[in-house]
């Protein structure tokens, strides 16, 4: 198999804003979230997939990338109270559930976070 005409795309060769976010959401791949997870400190989990899912999904649906209590609001209506609270999210991402979760998601900074 000939790679050579093949461009790699990893988080360093991308486009993105001073924080780390990327600046084009069509970037974005499984790859890619692992790779910025990494960079976070975070090993994938399927819980930490299910959130990843849904700030996508919520993005593109709204077009808006959800604030805490946005995305604690929305996740426990679709994925339930019980598991996803914000002591459970904090524990997934430390640095901020909805900040952290939106950068491994190839989604903008939520606007309302620091």
């Amino acid at each position: 198999m000939n790679t050579d005409n093949k461009i790699l795309y990893t988080y360093e060769n991308l486009e993105k804003d001073s924080e780390g976010y990327l600046k084009k959401t069509k970037d974005w791949n499984i790859k890619l979230a692992e790779e910025i997870a990494k960079r976070e400190n975070i090993t994938l989990s399927s819980d930490h997939w299910k959130v990843i899912i849904f700030v996508r999904k919520f993005y593109f649906k709204f077009n808006i990338t959800p604030s805490m209590r946005m995305l604690i609001k929305s996740i426990q209506k679709e994925i339930g109270k019980s598991k996803m609270n914000s002591i459970y999210l904090f524990k997934l991402f430390p640095k901020g559930p909805a900040k952290q979760a939106s950068k491994i998601a190839g989604i903008p900074k939520p606007v309302k976070c620091l």
